[in-house]
């Protein structure tokens, strides 16, 4: 379905742009797992069982349930709103059009620089697989080859993403079950439940296992991306969209869990020898599977995160084009990018891919481009989380748009969800605190210049 804005003919009135409805559930779960990543806790395993002094799984289990308070508040707005835009327009509805501007301009930092972050991890793995090749190269290339594919459709982004996927999940299975045989045969290197209560190296500490759940909880960062598939969905589009959405940080973190446990009863040093020599942290997880597994299974998990993490970029690219489209279709970005092709936001699709090539291919060029980029991108989602919250307590509580509010759906669960992300965003390093109030300042500068503008929507259209 093409807009109305790709036609010719005089100006006048004209239906807002709109997208094909061609994903299911299983689509959406795939996009949300691709953006997530299955074995996301590979790069960071060693600081966070360093950090937690051995209790990594523990780490994870609390950080699933701290995501999980931000995935239901979703849910509850993705039922109200079902339309791309996700936050933007949830802040929108709950919080009148100032806050969704807001909500959606943090958002875009997120959404921007995540997909940078995963193309350059493709990079740098298929730089080390064939290191004749300079990284920012295979940099380049993953992100022409995704773009090409979101292009093309989100059906057909959404069948190769699940075929990567796939592959990510199995290989995942090799490692559990390789683990599995390691551990019944000559047993665990560590205690059996260290990695709930810590190794002992360093004692079991409750403030050391909440610093590493705000580290951790970067893991989850992507599967709100289900949201803004919503209006994308054929039939029952806010019960697939929420269904699917507590579903992948479920799923996510029951992986997270199980890998992360593993790789900790696998680990040939403690946590306080990690935590002694910080450069053991990076590669801790694949020294784990070395030294207990073989040689081969390394290389595999390599292979698996160079392309993984080039598809988790497609998810993440398809996410922000979407962001990008609804800002434009309710005119707070340029109307061209509002534009659909055959129901694809190509425009805003183009716009994403070239900021994130810029971004990545900057980044790559640098020896210090990667802790730059990772430096900066959880802020803007933490914001943008805390604004859902709010919208939550908005929208049910405040303006009682559905009857009496749940008190505990509506207030007591995104209350205490807004605590962890602020929570988060106190612990973040001060580099990425300082480009996100910087990011911050440039949207409100944004938003005072809108504030005069008579053809944008107000705050009562947004409620409605």
């Amino acid at each position: 379905m093409a807009s109305a804005t790709d036609s010719g003919g005089a100006p006048g009135p004209a239906a807002p742009a709109a997208l094909r409805r061609s994903l299911g559930f299983r689509d959406l779960v795939v996009y949300g797992l691709l953006f997530i990543a299955p074995m996301a806790p590979v790069g960071v395993f060693g600081t966070l069982d360093a950090a937690s002094h051995g209790a990594v799984a523990l780490v994870y289990l609390v950080a699933t349930v701290a995501m999980g308070l931000t995935a239901f508040s979703y849910a509850q707005m993705v039922r109200v709103a079902p339309q791309a835009g996700s936050v933007f327009t949830y802040a929108r509805k709950g919080l009148g059009e100032g806050a969704g501007l807001i909500a959606g301009w943090m958002a875009m930092l997120d959404y921007l620089l995540i997909p940078a972050v995963a193309y350059l991890f493709s990079g740098i793995a298929m730089n080390a697989l064939v290191p004749e090749v300079s990284r920012w190269v295979w940099t380049a290339l993953a992100v022409v080859v995704t773009t090409a594919l979101n292009l093309w459709g989100v059906r057909a982004a959404a069948r190769v993403g699940f075929a990567v996927l796939a592959m990510e999940v199995l290989v995942l299975l090799v490692f559990v079950v390789a683990a599995a045989v390691v551990l019944v045969q000559d047993g665990p290197r560590r205690g059996w439940l260290s990695p709930l209560t810590g190794d002992g190296s360093l004692g079991f500490g409750t403030a050391a296992v909440l610093g590493a759940v705000s580290v951790a909880v970067l893991s989850y960062l992507g599967f709100d991306a289900v949201a803004s598939f919503a209006e994308e969905v054929t039939g029952g589009s806010e019960r697939v969209a929420s269904r699917a959405l507590l579903f992948c940080l479920v799923l996510a973190g029951t992986l997270f869990i199980v890998q992360s446990f593993l790789a900790a009863l696998l680990m040939p040093v403690s946590a306080a020898e990690l935590a002694a020599d910080p450069v053991r942290q990076g590669p801790a997880f694949y020294t784990a599977a070395e030294s207990s597994v073989g040689f081969w299974l390394h290389d595999l998990v390599a292979i698996s995160k160079a392309v993984g993490a080039a598809f988790a970029a497609l998810a993440g690219q398809a996410a922000a084009g979407r962001l990008v489209f609804a800002m434009a279709r309710e005119r707070r970005l340029p109307r061209a990018l509002a534009r659909t092709s055959d129901g694809t936001p190509r425009a805003a699709l183009l716009v994403a891919a070239t900021v994130t090539l810029v971004a990545a291919v900057w980044a790559a060029r640098r020896d210090d481009g990667l802790d730059h980029l990772v430096s900066v991108v959880d802020v803007g989602a933490l914001v943008a989380f805390t604004l859902l919250h709010a919208s939550v307590v908005g929208w049910f509580v405040v303006r009682r748009r559905e009857g009496p509010p749940n008190w505990g759906k509506h207030l007591v669960v995104p209350v205490f969800g807004a605590a962890v992300t602020v929570t988060v965003i106190v612990e973040a390093s001060r580099t990425a605190q300082l480009v996100g109030a910087v990011w911050l300042v440039v949207g409100l500068v944004v938003l005072f210049v809108q504030r005069g503008r008579r053809d944008l929507p107000g705050d009562t259209a947004a409620g409605a």
